[in-house]
């Protein structure tokens, strides 16, 4: 499947992309029915084995899973063999570059209580229930998420923020921080950005 006929499925199915959407294999993208997905100008989204040299273990994942869950991303915004997953919400603002095989997470993917695991495969509700805990995600503007980090519900990281390879990360992180580890804590303050 090429590029232009992989852009036509995406209008079928209501994701909005700005111009110049640039992919380099073939991401997988749904938009639930009801929900928001919407791509900013000068995106790339990388998906086959060797457009990113740190070595993607898959193709992008792009997935709202509820008929309200919003993901939106920003212009000049770069993805590698992510998985970006929301059942609230995920905002990731602009010039900010995703990092090979990264994963931006807003729920848990199961309850946390015993009998709400069973309720669900006994009701084979799995796909949208609010037995699931999810709490929005923001990115802002010109940040860097390192290759193989985890990014979980209720996260905030302000603008200009760089997360080492490999954290994991939940929490609020001020702007032009640098946070790394296991979970994530702040190793670094950068000096603030003349670019906005």
């Amino acid at each position: 499947m090429n590029s232009n006929w992989f852009k036509i499925a995406l209008k079928a199915t209501k994701v909005e992309y700005g111009k110049s959407l640039l992919l380099k294999g073939m991401p997988i993208i749904f938009n639930q029915k009801g929900a928001r997905l919407k791509l900013g100008n000068h995106v790339t989204i990388k998906s086959s084995f060797l457009s990113n040299l740190v070595g993607l273990y898959s193709r992008t994942v792009i997935v709202t899973r509820t008929r309200d869950a919003e993901i939106l991303i920003g212009d000049n915004v770069g993805i590698s063999g992510a998985t970006i997953y929301a059942r609230k919400k995920i905002t990731i603002g602009d010039n900010t570059c995703i990092g090979g095989n990264s994963k931006i997470l807003d729920n848990d993917f199961h309850p946390i209580e015993i009998e709400d695991r069973i309720k669900l495969l006994q009701e084979n509700r799995v796909g949208d229930t609010n037995l699931i805990p999810a709490k929005e995600i923001y990115i802002g503007k010109n940040c860097f998420i390192g290759c193989n980090t985890i990014i979980l519900k209720g996260t905030i990281l302000g603008n200009g923020c760089v997360v080492g390879a490999g954290a994991v990360v939940t929490g609020r992180f001020e702007d032009n921080t640098v946070i790394a580890g296991n979970p994530a804590r702040i190793i670094k303050r950068l000096p603030p950005s003349q670019i906005q």
